[in-house]
């Protein structure tokens, strides 16, 4: 019975999880947090 709870609990919590991801709203801090090795990278070829 236990187990049965906390799989569930932990299934519900990576669905949330997922959809948290991959929600429209957070699209924009991801680009700019993938963009951001690039942007560092850049900033030290210019010096």
């Amino acid at each position: 019975m236990l187990s049965g709870i906390v799989t569930a609990t932990l299934l519900t919590l990576f669905v949330g999880g997922t959809i948290w991801v991959w929600s429209p709203r957070r699209r924009a801090e991801f680009e700019e947090a993938a963009r951001m090795p690039l942007d560092e990278h850049e900033g030290e070829t210019q010096r």
